[in-house]
């Protein structure tokens, strides 16, 4: 065998495929470095000056870098610069892979001929099979006779065929008389199909969404995505309902740098139904815990959230959500376009989620930031939309801040001595379309005096003063002769006494035991830190003073408060990659924190709140104060487990002495394996108001089966809120999915088929 190195001839196959619809085989072959040369090898290569070629035979090999063809003829034209090779022809560029018998190339129109052609393409997992595969232009492919699939084998699971397919690169591959095969049976027949051949962003079409539901109907959901440039896209909806009529939606995104995005959503339908109370109208299109009606037929949603970085590093961030009725999320939870989504999607850009889809007051702001060294700023427009209101044209009295403007400062040393202090200082104007209106203006600053006694305790005391000036526009109606320039000055008063006790455990780990938690363990730390805080605010009465939110009634407090905290906290080893220095990764697994409150004086809220206020006596509670007509606050207590594996606990309570009983209580847990099995269950209960329990799990079965399940109920109202059941089957390149759900409203039955690579198809 000869081993020539020499630049020579076939660089055509290369260059054939430098455009094509096959990623990582033509991005390979497009980069072509001239530093490295081309080595071939082959028993036999010769120059025919007859005919003007070259020729290799018997094991010919053309290799650069991770390219390689390997032929057993390979006859060049470098005149007409044309080229074929036979037998056993088989092209690799990285883990892409072309074979065929024979491959004819014309590299001065970029265009060629594949007989008994094999693909296999490793980015989408296709393998593509033809009697001929034709290269008709720069990015367009032809194949007769041809197969796809995403399945290994001689009999893959399933397979499409066709009589002819075109593909063009970024563009559609187009199937005539196609049929999709599952094993040797064909189950399905299109006289055409097409699919997307995509691997950058590009303007056209999105798989589709089928469905059906009681209330809506069958469904037909086609999304288009538009590939404006570089930094921006936008998707449209064409959402067909046949009991509905057609949901029409659009999405547009644009990202300019981390700081700077935005997401822009709206939906449109003009709906056939309505809940007007007539017939069955509101047994069909109503909502049980909904006791208005929805007599609108115009039906939309507004939302968008965007983040803006401004000159001298000022951030601004608007959040817009504007429904056309209380009962729209609700009914459009799911889909593409539906609030699950949405929720998801600012989640996940922007940190910031929205108002659940329960909430007929639907929040919209614009805000303005700054961070100083020792100072932050913050202005806000904040509307509260109020749905109900607006759509009946009742009496409005939400409430708004148009604007609202703030400024803290951190607490800083004061020259020269031990003192620190700090400032917080706002400004609002409250805006109501029925109600008192008004500005207000509240600055507190504190001065406190932090000492440490050695490693015994530490002490704070500190005090402050609030001035607040009102300045109203009265509700004669609801305020008659309320003063409309009003100021109000209050002193305040607190010590901290705190101290820390703590011990650190060494770990011996020889039987194992540790490892299997997670990080190993090395050292604990176990620290109790006691604390007894006294609040001090004089007794007030604040009757008389405009009321916009609970800072117009500071409650007066004499108020002690004992607090117990203990934590547990790992500290495990890290082997760095060098094998030379350790990271540590600390972990504060558990930690549990009691709290009870005791006000010297008897909590009497009718003392300071007035019974025309717009709010009850729960509206100013916190764990600190006291019940009604007592001395002693709810007992608290919070307990925390976090392992760094296989599960989790959280649980809060709140105790009465007076009722003895349970005000409050929540508990959630969570279970996983390294299986991949997840499970969790909450119950939250909250007295006279909420007892519900929600749980959910995913197990897996075996490497190819996942069952999940979901139960959320009601335990006050004797009401399963949501009952959800569903197994997925996973093959190599396929998948199938069978889902039940049942709610207050209706059953839904889901089924679901995924090919790789292609998609999904099914009825939800």
């Amino acid at each position: 065998m000869k081993y020539i190195k020499y630049i020579l001839i076939l660089v055509f196959i290369f260059t054939w495929f430098q455009t094509d619809a096959y990623p990582d085989l033509l991005k390979s072959a497009i980069d072509d470095n001239p530093d490295i040369p081309w080595e071939i090898k082959a028993d036999e290569v010769e120059y025919d000056p007859v005919n003007k070629v070259y020729i290799a035979e018997t094991g010919v090999s053309i290799t650069k870098g991770s390219k390689r063809l390997n032929a057993d003829f390979v006859q060049f034209d470098h005149i007409n610069m044309k080229a074929v090779a036979k037998g056993h022809v088989i092209m690799t560029a990285g883990e892409d892979i072309i074979s065929g018998e024979q491959m004819d190339i014309d590299l001065n129109t970029e265009t060629g001929m594949i007989y008994n052609a094999d693909i296999f393409i490793k980015e989408n997992h296709f393998y593509i099979k033809g009697d001929k595969i034709e290269k008709t232009g720069k990015n367009d492919y032809m194949a007769y006779k041809a197969s796809i699939t995403s399945c290994a084998g001689e009999k893959p699971a399933w397979k499409i065929t066709g009589k002819k397919l075109d593909i063009t690169i970024e563009g559609y591959g187009k199937v005539k008389h196609a049929a999709l095969w599952v094993r040797d049976i064909p189950v399905f027949y299109t006289p055409f199909f097409i699919f997307p051949v995509k691997n950058k962003r590009q303007t056209g079409f999105l798989s589709p969404e089928f469905g059906y539901s009681d209330r809506k109907g069958f469904g037909y959901n086609q999304p288009f995505y538009w590939a404006i440039n570089e930094s921006s896209d936008a998707t449209f909806y064409s959402h067909f309902m046949s009991k509905r009529g057609n949901k029409a939606g659009a999405e547009y995104r644009y990202v300019l740098d981390e700081k700077s995005k935005g997401i822009v959503m709206f939906d449109f339908l003009d709906d056939r139904e309505v809940d007007d109370g007539t017939e069955s109208s509101s047994s069909d299109y109503g909502y049980e815990e909904d006791s208005f009606l929805r007599p609108n037929s115009d039906r939309y949603w507004f939302r968008m959230k965007a983040d803006q970085s401004l000159p001298l590093d000022f951030t601004a961030r608007m959040d817009i959500d504007i429904v056309s009725d209380q009962d729209y999320l609700n009914e459009f939870q799911g889909g593409p376009s539906g609030f699950d989504s949405t929720r998801s999607s600012f989640s996940s850009h922007f940190g910031r989620e929205i108002d659940d889809y329960t909430d007929f007051v639907r929040e919209n702001s614009l805000s303005l930031n700054k961070i100083f060294n020792n100072y932050s700023f913050n202005a806000q427009m904040l509307w509260y939309d109020n749905v109900i209101s607006r759509r009946w044209e009742d009496d409005n009295t939400t409430l708004h801040r148009l604007p609202f403007a703030g400024l803290n400062s951190s607490r800083q040393q004061v020259p020269g001595t031990p003192l620190y202090w700090n400032i917080d200082a706002e400004y609002n104007y409250f805006f109501r379309i029925d109600g008192t209106k008004g500005h207000r203006a509240d600055i507190h600053t504190a001065v406190s005096l932090p000492y440490n006694y050695r490693n015994y305790f530490s002490v704070e005391p500190a005090f402050g003063i609030r001035e607040t000036l009102w300045f109203t526009d009265a509700d004669e109606n609801e305020n008659p002769g309320m003063d409309e320039n009003q100021h109000r000055e209050i002193a305040d008063a607190s010590v901290e006494l705190s101290t820390k006790f703590f011990k650190i455990y060494d770990l011996d780990d020889e039987t194992g035991i540790l490892k299997k938690t997670g990080l190993q363990p090395e050292k604990i730390r176990h620290i109790i830190r006691p604390q007894v805080i006294y609040e001090y605010v004089p007794d007030k009465d604040q009757k008389d003073y405009p009321f916009f939110d609970s800072l117009d009634r500071l409650e007066k407090r004499n108020r002690f408060t004992f607090v117990l905290i203990n934590t547990l906290t790992s500290k495990s080893g890290l082997q760095s990659l060098s094998k030379k220095d350790t990271e540590y990764v600390y972990n504060q697994f558990f930690s549990f924190r009691i709290q009870q409150s005791c006000d010297l004086d008897i909590y009497n809220p009718d003392e300071y709140i007035s019974e025309d206020d717009y709010f009850d006596e729960y509206y100013f509670s916190d764990r600190t104060t006291p019940e009604k007509n007592k001395h002693l606050s709810p007992l608290y207590g919070k307990f925390e487990i976090t392992p760094a594996r296989y599960f989790s606990l959280e649980t809060d309570a709140e105790w009465s002495h007076v009722k003895g009983k349970f005000l409050s209580r929540n508990t959630g847990l969570s279970f996983w394996d390294n299986r991949g099995d997840k499970a969790f269950i909450e119950h939250r209960y909250t007295s006279e108001f909420n007892d519900s329990i929600y749980a959910n799990l995913n197990l897996k079965i075996s490497d190819k089966i996942v069952s999940f399940g979901e139960y959320e109920h009601n335990i006050k109202d004797s009401k399963n809120i949501k009952t959800g059941l569903g197994l997925i089957y996973k093959a190599g390149c396929w998948s199938v999915s069978l889902r039940y759900l049942k709610d207050q409203e209706e059953h839904t039955y889901g089924f679901m088929v995924n090919l790789q690579g292609l998609g999904g198809i099914g009825i939800d």
